[in-house]
């Protein structure tokens, strides 16, 4: 976009489910991510308006070496479930991860509805993402996530 334009979320793309390598990819098949960011022209951070679905998970739990982030609950509620344990969090609260924190976390929705919540997030080039519960690890480069494992094979 060349020229600021106000818009509806539903006109961003949207990815569904996860780019996790199965059998990883399991623990959001349903999610929806209204890719914000990109259809506003940004490039220094990424804005995603998320849809997740009742029973699942916004993420492996994974922490980030350069990135940011930030979350923003809209509606609905979930559990954050990080290295310290789970709190639930409700629609106005909101949460952040700083860049190098090595403590592993994810939104997990255990009610009925789906929940809906903003997240905004730095983006480097040669980020890599942590995921202490499972065998992985991502590196991304050019817009690309390269997952291996942690001993570093392709996966």
């Amino acid at each position: 976009m060349s020229n600021p334009h106000a818009f509806d979320p539903d006109v961003a793309p949207k990815r569904i489910g996860t780019s996790y390598p199965k059998p990883f990819d399991a623990i959001a098949p349903n999610r929806i991510k209204h890719i914000l960011g990109d259809h506003a022209g940004l490039t220094q951070y990424g804005v995603n308006f998320v849809i997740l679905p009742p029973g699942e998970a916004s993420a492996l739990r994974h922490w980030h070496q350069l990135e940011d982030e930030f979350v923003y609950i809209v509606s609905g509620e979930v559990v954050l479930i990080t290295d310290d344990g789970e709190e639930e969090m409700s629609a106005g609260m909101c949460v952040g991860f700083p860049a190098g924190v090595q403590n592993g976390h994810h939104l997990v929705n255990r009610s009925g509805a789906e929940a809906r919540y903003l997240e905004i997030g730095t983006r480097a080039d040669g980020e890599e993402a942590f995921y202490p519960d499972v065998d992985l690890h991502v590196v991304t480069r050019g817009g690309r996530d390269l997952f291996t494992n942690k001993k570093g094979e392709p996966v």
